[in-house]
C-alpha cells in the first residue's frame, strides 16, 4: 500500500508502562562563539567580517547591546550584496525589514517567502569538542557529564539570514559516539547534514570528527543537541540563533538566548546503583542555572555552593523624542528531556512575536507555554505592571518563573512551592535583593499549547489537498497502553511506537535504527525496509503535492495520559487541527486550510488529536518523533522516506557525500570492533535516537 496515498491515522499508544526517567543534563558558560578555539585547530576566517568597500553591510544584529571590543563580537555580513544596492534596513521602529535594494525598492523582510528567497550572507565556521566534563549547576556536581567545548550549556552559535553554517563536531568522549542535530533547520537538498545517526549518518566515533554544513534559509531561534540515543540529556545542548526580520519591535536583546531545561545529575548510560540514584535527583535550570534544595522531599542537600538565579537586566530609560518604554527581545527555548514549561515575569506582560522559525503577528499575553523543542521570540517592555494584587518591587526586582505544565511528560517531581523562581529581572544592576513580587494570577498550568487562534503566521500558506484514495485511508497507530507483557529481545527498552493498523491486525514496531547503516547510504534500496527502521517510502509525489498526517491518542484501558511532543525533521507543518478531549473520526475533522499556524513541534493533546499538513518538497529520510527523551528512545519515533528516487539521485553511492559517510561508518565500525566492552554497546538497547 503506497504510503502517500493514504490519509495518515496516527493513534498514540503506550505499549507498556515502563518509565524510562529520562535523566537530563547541565555548568554553564553559553557565550558567543568566538576566536577560543580547542587547541588543535586551526581558526577560520569566518570568525572576522572580510573586508568590504561597503561598511553599511557589515553590521551589528539588531538590538546587540555589549561590544566587547576583542574582535569576537558577531556582526552580520552581506558584503556580498554591496554591488547590487541592497543596504540593512532595521530600526527600533520597523524591525520587519531586514535589507532593502537602493536602486529597484525590493526588500528582505517579514513578508518574504523563506523558504524560496534569502539574502547572500557569509560562511561562519565554528569548532566544537564533545567532552566529559564535571557540571555543577544547583548546587549539585553532575560527574561525567557530557557538554560541549566544557560547558553547558554549550556555545552560543550564531549566523544571519542567508549565511553558510559550518560547523566542525570532534568526539573526545572515550566512551559513546554523538551526531548532532540542528534542530529545525529547514535542511533543504541537505538530508546529509541532519545529524541524526541511523538516519542520515553512522555516530561520530570517539577520536572522530564530522563537519556539518547548512544554509540558515529561515531565521529566529533554535538550539541543536545530540540525536544519539538519549545523550542530550548528559548536558550535550546549545543554543542557535539566526538573526533576521521581526514582527514585532523592539530596541535592545537580551545578551543570550534564555534555555529552560530539567536536570539531572547522572549519565542516562550508567546503570550502576550511583548513577540510577543521581538521576533521581531531579531540578530545574534557566540558562544553566538552579538550586537543588528546592526540589526533593525530603529536599534535596547541596554539595557545593548553590549559584545565584540567571539574571537579566532591564534599564528604564525612555529612548526617542517621543519617551516610551525600552522594548527588549527575550529567545526563549525548551531543551528538556520531560518537561513542559510555562515562562512569565512578574508584572510583565510579554508580546510574542514568533512560535520556532516561524514569524506570527504579534499578541499580548502574561505568560507562554513553552513544549520540548519548542521556542519563542518574545518582547518585553521595560514597564511593569502594577495593581492591588502585583504592587511592583520597591528594589525594581521581579522574578523570572518556569513553571512544569501537567500531564505534560515524566518532568521534576516533588517541587517546593518556589521551585519556578529561576531567574530575575532586575533595574537596578548594583541590587542583590530577592524579589518581593507575586506570579500573575490567571496562569494555567494546562498542558495546551498556545491558543490555535493567536499563531498566525505573517507570511500565509494556503494548504492544498491531500494524496489520498477515495477509499478507506490507511490508518498507523501508536497506542499506548498495557501491552500483556510484550517484549522485543534486542530492544528491551522498547515500550512505545507508532504502529501500523491494517484490518484487524496490529503491530507493535517501535523504532530502533542500525548506527552501522544509516538510510543516507540506502536511498538505491529496492527492497522491503527492515521493519525495525519503521520507514514509509513514497514514490509518486513531486513537490508541488502536500502530505496530510492526522495524530491521536488512545492510551488503552488503565494507561495514564500525557502530551506529546512531536517533532518532525526537514519540514515546517502547517497544523490543520487541534482538538482536546475529542476521539478522531471523520465527523470530528474540520480543518482550517487558509493560514493555519504552522511550526516544527506540536503538542499533540492528551485525549485528543491533531492534523498537520507539509509540502513533500525536500527530499530524503526525515524522522518524525516524540521530544520526550524517553519516548523517543523507547520507539516512538518513524521515517518519512520523502521522494525516495529524487535523493537516490542526488546522492548516488559514488557521490562526495556519500563517500564522507562511508568513511565516518567505517570508523565507527572499527571503533566499534575494538572497544566493544559492556560501556559502549555496537548496537543501541533502545531506539538509537
Amino acid at each position: 500500500m503506497e504510503f502517500w496515498k493514504r490519509f495518515w491515522v496516527l493513534v498514540t499508544h503506550l505499549l507498556e508502562i515502563t518509565t524510562l526517567s529520562s535523566p537530563g543534563g547541565p555548568d554553564h558558560d553559553q557565550s558567543p562563539m568566538g576566536l577560543a578555539v580547542p587547541a588543535g585547530y586551526p581558526v577560520g576566517p569566518a570568525f572576522a567580517p572580510p573586508v568590504t568597500k561597503d561598511p553599511d553591510l557589515v553590521f551589528k544584529p539588531p538590538g546587540r547591546r555589549h561590544d566587547k571590543g576583542d574582535g569576537s563580537d558577531f556582526k552580520c555580513d552581506y558584503t556580498a550584496m554591496a554591488e547590487l544596492g541592497w543596504a540593512p534596513c532595521s530600526t527600533p521602529e520597523d524591525r520587519s525589514c531586514w535589507l532593502v535594494n537602493k536602486k529597484t525598492g525590493e526588500r528582505y523582510d517579514i513578508n518574504s517567502d523563506y523558504e524560496n528567497k534569502y539574502p547572500t550572507g557569509v560562511t561562519r565556521e565554528y569548532w566544537l569538542e564533545v567532552t566529559k566534563s564535571d557540571i555543577t549547576a544547583d548546587g549539585y556536581t553532575f560527574t561525567g557529564a557530557t557538554v560541549f567545548n566544557e560547558s553547558y550549556p554549550g556555545p552560543w552559535i550564531q549566523a544571519c539570514w542567508g549565511d553558510r553554517v559550518v560547523i566542525h563536531v570532534h568526539n573526545k568522549n572515550p566512551d559513546r559516539g554523538t551526531s548532532i542535530h540542528w534542530h529545525g533547520i529547514r535542511q533543504l537538498n541537505t538530508m546529509h547534514m541532519d545529524g541524526v545517526n541511523g538516519v542520515t549518518q553512522c555516530p561520530i566515533a570517539p577520536g572522530s570528527s564530522f563537519t556539518y554544513n547548512w544554509t540558515a534559509m529561515q531565521y529566529g531561534s533554535s538550539w541543536y543537541h545530540s540525536h544519539y540515543s538519549e545523550q542530550y540529556a548528559d548536558g550535550l545542548v546549545g543554543p542557535i540563533t539566526l538573526h533576521g526580520p521581526s514582527s514585532g519591535n523592539f530596541d535592545e536583546a537580551a545578551d543570550i538566548p534564555l534555555l529552560m531545561t530539567d536536570w539531572r545529575h547522572g549519565s542516562v548510560f550508567d546503570n550502576s546503583d550511583a548513577g540510577k540514584k543521581a538521576r533521581k535527583i531531579g531540578t530545574i535550570l534557566l540558562n544553566g542555572t538552579g538550586d537543588v534544595t528546592q526540589f526533593g522531599n525530603p529536599p534535596w542537600k547541596n554539595t557545593s555552593e548553590i549559584p545565584e538565579p540567571y539574571t537579566l537586566l532591564f534599564d528604564d530609560e525612555k529612548p526617542g523624542q517621543t519617551p516610551r518604554p525600552k522594548r527588549y527581545l527575550l529567545r526563549l527555548i525548551n531543551t528538556s528531556i520531560g518537561s513542559t514549561f510555562i515562562f512569565s515575569i512578574d508584572n510583565h506582560l510579554l508580546s510574542i512575536v514568533s512560535a520556532d522559525f516561524v514569524p506570527i503577528y504579534p499578541y499580548m499575553n502574561t505568560s507562554v507555554l513553552i513544549g520540548i523543542g519548542q521556542r519563542y521570540n518574545v518582547i518585553v517592555e521595560a514597564d511593569p505592571k502594577a495593581s492591588a494584587a502585583q504592587p511592583l518591587d520597591s528594589n525594581g526586582n521581579y522574578w523570572i518563573r518556569t513553571w512544569t505544565a501537567d500531564n505534560c511528560g515524566p518532568g521534576v517531581r516533588n517541587k517546593s512551592k518556589t521551585y519556578m523562581q529561576t531567574g530575575i529581572l532586575r533595574y537596578n544592576n548594583a541590587s542583590t535583593a530577592k524579589p518581593q513580587t507575586s506570579a500573575w494570577k490567571d496562569i494555567s498550568l494546562a498542558c495546551s499549547d498556545e491558543a490555535y487562534t493567536s499563531l498566525r503566521p505573517v507570511l500565509p500558506w494556503t494548504v492544498g489537498d491531500p494524496i489520498t484514495n477515495k477509499g478507506n485511508p490507511q490508518q498507523m497507530s501508536v497506542v499506548f497502553g498495557p501491552s500483556g507483557g510484550q517484549s522485543l529481545p534486542d530492544f528491551p527498552q522498547a515500550f512505545i511506537a507508532f504502529r501500523n493498523v491494517t484490518g484487524d491486525v496490529l503491530q507493535f514496531t517501535p523504532l530502533q535504527i542500525n548506527f552501522s547503516d544509516p538510510i543516507f547510504l540506502n536511498l538505491d534500496n529496492t527492497q522491503p525496509w527492515n521493519p525495525l527502521w519503521q520507514v514509509y517510502p513514497e514514490g509518486r509525489t513531486n513537490q508541488t503535492d502536500w502530505v496530510w498526517l492526522a495524530m491521536t491518542v488512545d492510551y488503552g484501558a488503565g494507561g495514564t495520559t500525557e502530551a506529546h511532543p512531536i517533532h518532525l525533521h526537514g519540514h515546517d507543518f502547517a497544523i490543520l487541527q487541534q482538538a482536546e478531549n475529542t476521539i478522531y473520526t471523520p465527523a470530528n475533522v474540520r480543518v482550517n486550510r487558509l493560514n493555519p499556524p504552522r511550526r516544527d513541534v506540536v503538542l499533540l493533546p492528551a485525549n485528543g488529536f491533531i492534523i498537520i499538513a507539509f509540502k513533500a518538497d525536500n527530499p530524503g529520510s526525515w524522522l518524525m518523533h516524540c521530544h520526550i527523551a524517553g519516548h523517543a528512545s523507547g520507539g516512538l519515533a518513524l521515517q518519512i522516506l520523502e521522494r525516495q528516487a529524487d535523493a537516490a539521485s542526488i546522492w548516488p553511492k559514488a557521490s562526495p557525500a556519500a563517500q564522507t559517510a562511508a568513511t565516518l561508518c567505517s570508523s565507527w565500525d572499527q571503533w566499534v570492533a575494538a572497544s566493544y566492552t559492556p560501556t559502549a554497546t555496537p548496537l543501541p538497547d533502545d531506539s538509537g535516537i
